[in-house]
């Protein structure tokens, strides 16, 4: 079955002085104040379009790998996913570098690389982004 989840963002001002605020519609977890400040230099409590796609790619990410390892017959006791999503003021989004560490009982680092390269490349956000350098650091913890 389709999902549609939505969002919204009010903007007031100008690109480099305005600020706007980003609201989760769908869930009704929260607003996020959003300026261009805190998208090109220090976020000082406020998110960027890059922090909320960073959100989005390491939670399908997880998600994705937790359901890859399952069908090899593996359960994780935790994935622990970071996106780092690099903006660069008048090029756009160049990338997202993917670091996943995760604690898996009875897996072999070659099928733990394997199973997490597959991962990166079948989850939906990344199929979203295909037009970015995606990169990704594994790491099986004991």
């Amino acid at each position: 079955m389709a999902a549609t989840r939505t969002a919204h963002t009010v903007w007031n001002g100008d690109l480099m002085t305005g600020a706007g605020n980003t609201t989760l519609d769908s869930s009704g977890l929260g607003n996020f104040d959003v300026t261009w400040k805190a998208r090109t230099e220090a976020s000082e409590g406020k998110t960027s379009p890059e922090e909320l796609i960073a959100a989005a790619h390491s939670a399908c990410f997880s998600m994705a790998f937790s359901h890859a390892l399952a069908q090899a017959g593996h359960t994780p006791e935790e994935v622990h996913t970071k996106a780092d999503v690099t903006f660069v003021p008048g090029t756009g989004i160049t990338d997202s570098h993917l670091t996943v560490s995760a604690r898996i009982p009875g897996i072999t680092e070659d099928e733990f690389q394997r199973i997490a390269e597959e991962a990166k490349v079948g989850c939906p956000v990344s199929g979203a982004l295909t037009g970015l350098k995606i990169t990704l650091d594994a790491t099986l913890a004991s």
